[in-house]
């Protein structure tokens, strides 16, 4: 929201106002498309009226990104990304990224919407790749004497079931779409990084693997090592200013509706504590789901 001083501004004779450049930042932070209740991931929807009124803000002479994301969903990351780049079109802005302690997987997918990447030298850069993962009951279930009753209307409506032997089929097919996933991805990092790329590296860069600040410098995936603070004074002079732009937060109403029907006595039992009492198991498997993601960094 604009200042006092601000707002007063147009009072001012216009050849003693000055000038400064502006810059409005949106923060893209958290795991892609992971979250549940209060506790919001990282999503188009989340972002995209933030971006909306960065790129419209008057007298904007950029945007900047502050990414931090181990990513999360292929299609979350490019819908984010896309938005960015059809916004920095359409309103002639060029776009800088900024990683924090990450821009990795479908982080970095949304980095590359920028015009320039910046990182510090411990951001971790990169896990250009697809990645699926599961766990295998049936032989579980099976020492348990719990019998399985699956009923479908289509014979591939159930592959990859957890509680069912895995089906070399079933993971050839998913192989199949991975690939696709991965070769969008591949190209596209490829078209918004162009000559920048260390193409010598390849078969490195698209491996999956994931490197530290300077090194990420030094196979094209990020243009500088730098802050925004100093890196846009750098570019636009010490009167920059840095304008945060903030997704709207939810009203009271969205808050209740969001937690769902709540348990008259939350300590009434084990069940009451594992169900809509004291822990909600939703928002739990989403922290640990996000935890998986920053843990694969080491983070």
């Amino acid at each position: 929201m604009p200042s006092l001083a601000e707002r007063l501004r147009f009072l001012v004779s216009p050849r003693f106002r000055a000038a400064h450049p502006l810059v409005p930042v949106v923060r893209l932070a958290g795991a892609i498309g992971v979250g549940v209740g209060l506790r919001q991931g990282l999503s188009f929807q989340g972002v995209a009226s933030a971006l909306e009124r960065a790129f419209s803000m008057p007298g904007a002479k950029g945007v900047a990104l502050l990414v931090n994301s181990p990513g999360g969903s292929p299609t979350q990351s490019h819908l984010i990304h896309r938005r960015i780049r059809l916004l920095a079109a359409e309103k002639k802005l060029p776009v800088w990224a900024f990683c924090e302690d990450a821009a990795a997987s479908g982080g970095y997918m949304v980095a590359c919407a920028a015009d320039e990447i910046f990182a510090d030298p411990n951001s971790i850069v990169g896990s250009i790749g697809v990645v699926s993962g599961g766990f295998g009951f049936h032989e579980l279930i099976g020492r348990w004497g719990i019998e399985r009753r699956l009923y479908t209307t289509g014979e591939n409506k159930a592959i990859l079931d957890p509680f069912q032997p895995e089906d070399p089929a079933d993971v050839a097919r998913l192989r199949t779409i991975q690939e696709r996933i991965f070769t969008g991805f591949k190209d596209l990092v490829i078209e918004r990084r162009g000559a920048r790329l260390d193409r010598t590296q390849e078969a490195e860069l698209f491996s999956g693997a994931f490197w530290a600040g300077e090194d990420a410098k030094a196979l094209g995936l990020v243009d500088g090592i730098g802050e925004i603070r100093t890196t846009l004074r750098e570019k636009l002079g010490e009167k920059v200013r840095l304008r945060l732009v903030q997704p709207p937060r939810p009203g009271l109403v969205a808050q209740i509706l969001r937690r769902g029907p709540q348990q008259e006595e939350p300590l009434a039992g084990l069940r009451g504590a594992l169900g809509t009492g004291l822990v909600d198991p939703r928002a739990a498997l989403a922290t640990l789901e996000e935890r998986a993601l920053w843990a694969r960094l080491g983070l």
